[in-house]
């Protein structure tokens, strides 16, 4: 039953996140009240997440050292300078580029092992540029966000910090410790059973945070399809980078197909609680709408690059 159930969710993610938001923007009200429960949603996200890792994925740093590092630096420095020169160009509004900028910086997803592995592409490489990214988001992300803020925006970078750690670091420890500690037993054991409620979870998260930016969805104007275009754009451009800089620089396709997916896609769902937690509710509105792209554009470059899926 819950294989079927995964399966479904798994096929039409890319339907059944977009409809999330616009529940999410017509129960407004209901999403309000529940946005206590978000932290604990996505720790538990993280956990679940995390259980395939271990800490011997670090070690492959030893093996391709600079690639990671240059992974990193595309994440949290190349692409968020391009979001920010898209955005500053394209829009006379701060919230605005901070949000963009937010949706390009935020660290990559985990849910990039699944795209990595069914694309037969270099899977240590990938959980090990994840679990690194991951444990140094609570540091990296806060520093990006104070820098692109300035005096603009009052951003309590201490709370940020504690949040994501919460949120992030203690929850993919644990994670990793409970995998250790069975030695691979824990997630073959209910690895399955969580994967649906993973899923349901992240559509949960992505509904109640977009009762934030309901007042804006709900009138529809040219700032806000441009807005949604240049998300767009940026998501696309992030993939087509990642993959022309894999194709001529690194050395086999397994490494080009891991540095694509963690380059390209993002753990968004992270982006829009910092934003609705910490920001003015415009900056959301960028990080919301990469949700709807992001599985969309993994499968389809999968596809326009020839991957064996």
């Amino acid at each position: 039953m819950l294989d079927k159930l995964n399966a479904f969710l798994q096929k039409y993610i890319a339907v059944l996140t977009p409809l999330s938001v616009i529940l999410g923007v017509i129960f407004e009200g209901i999403g309000h009240q529940l946005t206590f429960l978000v932290v604990w949603i996505f720790a538990f996200m993280t956990f679940s997440g995390s259980l395939n890792m271990k800490f011997k994925d670090i070690q492959v740093f030893k093996r391709h050292p600079w690639l990671i590092v240059f992974v990193l630096l595309f994440l949290h420095m190349l692409m968020p300078i391009w979001a920010y020169a898209l955005a500053h160009f394209s829009f006379n509004d701060h919230l605005l580029t901070v949000g963009f900028v937010m949706f390009a910086a935020v660290p990559t997803g985990v849910t990039s092992m699944f795209w990595i592995q069914i694309c037969k592409g270099n899977l240590p490489l990938g959980l090990a540029i994840i679990l690194i990214d991951t444990l140094l988001a609570p540091f990296v992300m806060p520093l990006l966000l104070y820098i692109v803020s300035g005096e603009h925006i009052q951003l309590d970078t201490v709370s940020l910090i504690v949040d994501l750690l919460y949120m992030i670091v203690l929850p993919t420890i644990a994670g990793v410790v409970a995998n250790e500690l069975t030695k691979g037993a824990l997630p073959k054991k209910i690895g399955k059973k969580l994967a649906p409620i993973n899923k349901i979870c992240v559509f949960l998260v992505v509904g109640i945070n977009s009762s934030a930016i309901a007042p804006f969805l709900k009138t529809m104007n040219w700032e806000l399809a441009s807005v949604l275009l240049l998300v767009l754009f940026i998501a696309v451009t992030g993939y087509v980078f990642a993959y022309m800089i894999g194709r001529f620089f690194l050395k086999n396709n397994g490494q080009t197909i891991a540095f694509l997916y963690t380059g390209g896609m993002r753990n968004i769902t992270l982006g829009v609680v910092v934003a609705t937690t910490y920001f003015p509710t415009k900056v959301a509105m960028p990080v919301v709408f990469g949700m709807l792209f992001q599985q969309a554009l993994a499968s389809l470059f999968s596809k326009l690059f020839n991957f064996k899926t």
